[in-house]
């Protein structure tokens, strides 16, 4: 069973310019006290063609999480240009929220990004070259994510078979990067042939682990709207 479970997802400050910072308020419910922090990491995709490309724009840990619903803002800064292939600045691209504890990624967030140059330009001979950044707006399709989320275990290191489990194998880590920014290419093998309007996509968009458990689907109709948390208690984590 999930102990924790993501309930809305808002991206704020979009549209924005290209070069500010991403920043989305996630709300999340905790089931139950966790010994250890969660790991939240925002990962843009460069290039379709190029996972090389791809860029980690913020790594943070959040804690200690206290039961119920909290909530919070993730920042991260925008992507460093000089990595990104001159082709690829414009247009369509994907940025990834995913969430782990103890290293193991339980949650995984992809949303569409459209990337226009605000300034009319020739359609023959394209915008200008170099880019004037500044004039690069970033459109997030924030309507509906498409949401992947993976069964951990969640106990007590003592009460697990073995606390050598816990401990990522070698090449673990690289295998699951390698994992997140599959998944965004793929998100973009899906967008060609798309209007912007189809990428929101439809509720069958949210893509469940094969191994997930019944409680932790709650959150698969979460929108990027503002939700009513009634009397809940709203925990502000730095």
């Amino acid at each position: 069973m999930a102990l924790v479970n993501v309930v809305n997802m808002a991206v704020l400050d979009n549209p924005a310019p290209f070069l500010s910072e991403f920043s989305f308020e996630i709300t999340f419910e905790c089931l139950q006290p966790l010994s250890d922090d969660l790991e939240w990491k925002v990962l843009y995709v460069g290039s379709a063609e190029d996972t090389s490309h791809d860029q980690v724009l913020d790594e943070i840990l959040v804690g200690p999480i206290p039961v119920g619903i909290n909530k919070f803002v993730l920042q991260a800064d925008a992507p460093d240009i000089s990595q990104i292939p001159e082709g690829d600045i414009l247009g369509v691209t994907v940025v990834l929220v995913t969430c782990s504890y103890r290293e193991k990624e339980f949650l995984r967030v992809g949303y569409y990004v459209n990337n226009e140059y605000t300034e009319q330009y020739d359609e023959e001979n394209g915008p200008p070259k170099p880019l004037d950044m500044n004039k690069v707006r970033r459109v997030v399709l924030s309507e509906k994510p498409r949401v992947t989320r993976f069964s951990i275990p969640w106990g007590d290191k003592e009460e697990e078979p073995s606390q050598q489990e816990n401990v990522p194998l070698e090449g673990e880590a690289d295998e699951q990067q390698q994992e997140q920014q599959s998944m965004g290419g793929q998100m973009l093998e899906d967008a060609k042939g798309m209007a912007l309007e189809e990428m929101g996509g439809g509720d069958d968009d949210v893509v469940e682990s094969e191994e997930e458990d019944d409680v932790s689907v709650e959150g698969k109709d979460m929108m990027m709207e503002d939700v009513m948390m009634g009397n809940a208690v709203e925990a502000a984590m730095e």
